[in-house]
């Protein structure tokens, strides 16, 4: 059998709450006790009846929406979730919301309320429309003497002075708010308004409760124009915020996700003019270099352009041909006379210049034995500058 380990076995019963879907949104009501306002802004306490006591613990951020100051000895009505200190070995309240005493059946009202909205499907994300990026008109549902009003006009004629707006006032504040509020929506929704903010300053949250109405919350969701809802401070949350198709945290972010950005849509413009210049310019230098290629082109296919080629061309060979029988003519000449000088050197003539004579018969035969000859015949003797007629008197063999 496998031992636990405390810590293992402190762990092990942490998953099991937080397993446990119905303990992690409670609504509890119990006395406080051993209250501790840390300096780190949370708080800490006991919750405690005649028959029990839970710790429990309020972290800043929760703090920080509270309309009351807690004390010991106040009985309250808290919203939480059971979580385990695992290192205490104990198990406690992590506590998001707290109302006093007397408070609990209003909020348990409010509760049911949006249980109803919910399962109605009012607070689908799917349902929401998203806000149009360039309206013209922007209707402003809220008490015309509020301060949410100024806020809002100031803003959208400083971001976006080209726009339109239509004020639609509407009490916001007391047992004929909601039905102001629903009128409201309704009448704006035929104005040609491209959105519609509703809205109002912060204030109690009992200043606020017309903006939890169910009606309202109807109307909101029925209307055909996009809803921003601005009610209150940034802590402050309604019904009506939950069925709008965007939630503003104050009157003047509303106004802000209304209406774009002149300035910074001026400045993208000029970022994209540079850009799309930049882009053409580059497109139009790679043109004219296609242009310049295909122009080159054709003019090399051009007639008188192939003809002034060709008839360079024929410079050129008539050139290396010139050049080519000059050098072929010069070799011939040298050889020429090469065979010029062998045969100079075998010509007889020359052998006569040095005292040598060649001996014809008279019929031009050239003597070269004296048994050709016989005595009394007529020869001829050449000389190299002449010749001479002689008479053979006597032969002699050697």
């Amino acid at each position: 059998m496998k031992a636990f380990t405390v810590s293992e076995l402190n762990h092990h019963v942490a998953e099991l709450i937080k397993g446990d879907k119905s303990l992690q949104h409670i609504w509890l009501k119990g006395e406080i006790s051993n209250f501790k306002a840390h300096t780190s802004g949370h708080l800490y306490f006991s919750l405690k009846d005649t028959g029990g006591v839970i710790k429990a613990v309020m972290f800043r951020g929760m703090v920080s929406r509270l309309r009351f100051r807690p004390e010991n000895g106040m009985t309250v009505l808290v919203s939480a979730g059971v979580t385990v200190y695992e290192a205490g070995g104990v198990y406690q309240l992590t506590v998001w919301d707290m109302l006093p005493e007397g408070a609990g059946a209003v909020q348990q009202q409010l509760e049911e309320r949006k249980e109803r909205l919910r399962k109605a499907g009012l607070f689908e994300e799917s349902s929401k429309r998203p806000l149009p990026a360039n309206p013209r008109t922007v209707g402003v549902v809220t008490s015309p003497t509020g301060a949410a009003l100024q806020d809002i006009l100031q803003i959208i004629g400083r971001r976006c002075p080209s726009v339109r707006v239509k004020v639609f006032p509407v009490q916001v504040q007391g047992a004929a708010a909601p039905a102001s509020i629903t009128a409201g929506l309704r009448f704006a929704a035929t104005q040609d308004c491209d959105v519609l903010i509703l809205g109002r300053g912060g204030g109690a949250a009992e200043d606020l409760d017309a903006f939890n109405a169910e009606n309202v919350a109807y109307a909101v969701y029925d209307c055909p124009v996009p809803v921003i809802s601005a009610v209150g401070h940034e802590t402050d949350f309604t019904i009506a915020d939950a069925v709008a198709d965007r939630r503003a945290p104050t009157p003047s972010a509303a106004a802000e996700l209304a209406v774009p950005d002149t300035a910074h849509l001026h400045e993208q413009l000029r970022i994209a003019e540079r850009g799309l210049r930049a882009s053409y310019e580059a497109s139009l230098q790679r043109r004219l270099q296609q242009l310049n290629g295909l122009d080159q082109r054709l003019g090399q296919c051009r007639p008188d352009h192939r003809i002034r080629l060709q008839q360079e061309e024929c410079r050129r060979l008539t050139m290396r041909l010139e050049k080519s029988m000059q050098l072929l003519l010069a070799r011939k000449l040298s050889a020429y006379q090469t065979m010029q000088e062998k045969l100079s050197q075998l010509d007889p003539l020359r052998v006569l210049q040095r005292g040598y004579a060649a001996v014809y018969h008279e019929n031009g035969k050239l003597l070269s034995s004296v048994g050709e000859t016989k005595p009394g015949e007529l020869l001829k003797v050449r000389l190299s500058d002449g010749s001479l007629q002689v008479k053979v008197d006597a032969i002699n063999e050697l």
